[in-house]
């Protein structure tokens, strides 16, 4: 895409947005694969627009939402492409949270020839595919940007609404504690709170309670925390034999990588996931120095600054030692 596509006002792709959906009726909902906070909050609140809107739609991920996210508005339509899969194609597709098409997963076998895709998002990385384009790499979460949308049509917050906007932005800022905590950002979610939004009750759901299968595999992730570079790259490895034992799940690798990260000195923490297809799923966290999304888009990946992922094949300890070497080169 060119220049001039990518530096189009924010409020022109409102206004696109906005002329692509009521032109159209029924729509296909997707988020990334693996959906975080942001990603099941952002299918949430697009699905309650179109319902408000009188549109015909479908929410499904390539996967399992996890649990924690249950009490989303909408969380019991959300298909699985793996286990639920329509029959029918899709002429029109909204992404959510998508940095690349690739992040879609599976769920592209839906779309029909000559689909037509709005592309809604926050990352810096994003590729800008599709056909219409909602994209704001200073918003903190793609709910921000959704928040706008919909007063487009000016359509009154209820509690529902609220209660996924503020979900996916108490997520994606860390419990307001990351830097893209913004002044917006803090305005909105004191909106959102005056709705009647029980912030404490979502933090305590979202960020602080653990299963007892996270402190398994945690147990056996501290084992492996290792550091390169005068300490300044540490990182944890999970492999699938790790997965099977402790009969952990995705959802049980949250808050892993604030292990590594958080220790004093260290600049990058990684974590490394093993999957069974042979496959190693790598999760970065910089403190400011290095931009981690520049790594992980080396690697096919994607993100932010200081937040970013990439899945790479191979063997978990060659992988290991391909990303720290880049990392390390990074530092210098």
């Amino acid at each position: 895409m060119t220049n001039t596509l990518r530096a189009r006002p924010y409020r022109e792709q409102l206004a696109a947005a906005r002329a692509f959906i009521e032109a159209n009726d029924r729509f296909l909902i997707v988020a990334h694969v693996n959906p975080d906070g942001d990603a099941a909050s952002s299918t949430a609140a697009m699905g309650w627009m179109l319902e408000k809107l009188g549109k015909r739609y479908t929410m499904i991920n390539e996967g399992k939402m996890p649990d924690k996210f249950g009490y989303l508005w909408g969380f019991d339509r959300l298909l699985r492409n793996d286990t639920q899969r329509p029959e029918e194609r899709f002429d029109c597709v909204i992404s959510v949270d998508c940095a690349d098409e690739s992040r879609i997963g599976t769920v592209k076998e839906l779309f029909a020839d000559g689909v037509r895709l709005l592309n809604i998002d926050h990352h810096p990385t994003n590729d800008y595919f599709g056909d219409v384009h909602l994209i704001r790499d200073d918003a903190a979460a793609t709910v921000e940007i959704l928040y706008d949308l919909a007063s487009e049509w000016k359509l009154a917050l209820d509690i529902e609404f609220a209660t996924a906007i503020y979900t996916g932005l108490l997520t994606d800022t860390g419990g307001f504690r990351y830097s893209n905590t913004t002044p917006r950002v803090m305005q909105i979610a004191a909106e959102l709170l005056a709705s009647g939004v029980e912030g404490h009750r979502l933090a305590q759901q979202v960020l602080e309670r653990i299963s007892y299968s996270h402190i398994t595999v945690l147990k056996q992730a501290l084992a492996t925390l290792s550091f390169a570079f005068d300490r300044k790259v540490s990182w944890l490895t999970v492999s699938s034999a790790d997965m099977r034992a402790t009969g952990a799940t995705s959802d049980d690798m949250d808050g892993l990588i604030l292990y590594p990260r958080n220790i004093e000195g260290v600049e990058v923490g990684l974590l490394f996931k093993q999957t069974e297809d042979g496959a190693v799923k790598v999760s970065f966290r910089s403190n400011g120095t290095v931009d981690v999304a520049a790594i992980a888009k080396s690697f096919g990946g994607g993100g932010h600054v200081r937040a970013s992922g990439c899945t790479i094949k191979g063997d978990l300890s060659d992988v290991v030692d391909q990303v720290v070497k880049e990392v390390g080169q990074s530092l210098r």
